[in-house]
């Protein structure tokens, strides 16, 4: 059996967990196994039955009133239970921020390896094999696990939704018991910033600005070009985040978040290993820079070189006509 932790905010299930699911059904068809599918925390029964169109077998919610909040102590105690109980072959977590936390606690109290950010799974001879980027996505490399069960953190963006399908099935409510005193972290508050709607790991496009942008009032320029495209959101170079332009949750790189959007469009990034480390999973790049040598136009699928405050301007109208057809 194979289970994949479902990540929920707001209610809802993550797309990136739906992804990670969907990567789990088609291993378990190639084990001859099932996918059962985990969440944690309060009144979840109506975010649980979508998880069966995707391919999930069984649907376990791990319920209980201290786990309303994400709380990396508790998370960690309740599902280590569970999988004690159900001994799954592979256990699956998106490569979200809360996943990148939690997995490595889960992993190390089961005393097992974990496989990081990884973007192909496949099955051979029985096992799990991964791959996933090293050397700052310079290098790729296939893992194998001598640990059971084999657990991985799949990057988002990479894995494609299995077509869902209207199943029903009926969620298995479990009123896990934890005390308050077991409990030793969790999140008090959430602060989102005003219009960041989309999650540059969850975009589809991201329009992401550097230190060419020349300082924060610019980003609304990319804001701009953002609300013209479809499922995007606006990502940052760390150069663009130290100077404070923007806040670090858009910052896109090895000390930032990695992404793997169908269209990366970079305006005033030079393309520094640091950065490229983040996004060179992209499936299709766009640089905007007037250094002709800067790194960025090397992995550019298209690139111009100009003066992006002149080319922002003409490429949002067009765009604004091509979605208006």
């Amino acid at each position: 059996m194979i289970l994949i932790y479902l990540e929920v905010r707001d209610g809802k299930v993550k797309k990136s967990s739906w992804e990670a699911l969907s990567e789990g059904a088609r291993r378990a068809a190639d084990l001859g196994t099932e996918a059962h599918a985990v969440l944690v925390g309060r009144h979840l029964q109506t975010a649980a039955p979508d998880a069966f169109g995707y391919g999930a077998a069984e649907v376990h919610v791990l319920d209980n009133p201290l786990l309303q909040s994400y709380s990396p102590s508790g998370y960690t105690q309740v599902l280590s239970s569970l999988i004690r109980e159900l001994k799954p072959e592979i256990v699956f977590f998106s490569a979200t921020s809360m996943g990148k936390d939690l997995a490595p606690r889960l992993a190390a109290e089961m005393n097992v390896s974990l496989a990081a950010d990884c973007i192909q799974t496949a099955v051979v001879d029985g096992k799990l094999e991964v791959v996933r980027p090293v050397f700052a996505g310079k290098a790729l490399a296939t893992f194998g696990f001598t640990t059971v069960p084999q657990m991985a953190t799949l990057r988002p963006n990479v894995f494609p939704l299995i077509e869902a399908e209207r199943k029903q099935g009926e969620a298995k409510i479990r009123d896990v018991v934890i005390a308050e005193n077991q409990i030793i972290d969790r999140v008090s508050e959430e602060i989102r910033t005003e219009g960041a709607e989309l999650d540059v790991t969850e975009a589809e496009i991201i329009v992401a600005g550097g230190r060419g942008i020349k300082g924060p009032e610019n980003f609304a320029l990319l804001k701009e070009l953002s609300d013209v495209l479809p499922h995007s959101a606006v990502g940052a170079s760390r150069s663009a985040v130290d100077a404070e332009w923007i806040d670090h949750q858009y910052q896109v790189g090895q000390t930032g978040k990695t992404v793997s959007p169908n269209l990366y469009m970079a305006f005033g990034i030079s393309g520094a290993i640091q950065h490229l480390a983040g996004m060179t999973s992209s499936k299709f790049i766009v640089a905007v820079n007037k250094d002709p040598e800067a790194p960025i136009f090397k992995i550019a699928d298209f690139g111009i070189v100009g003066d992006l405050f002149q080319v922002i301007p003409h490429l949002k109208t067009e765009l604004k006509k091509l979605f208006a057809e």
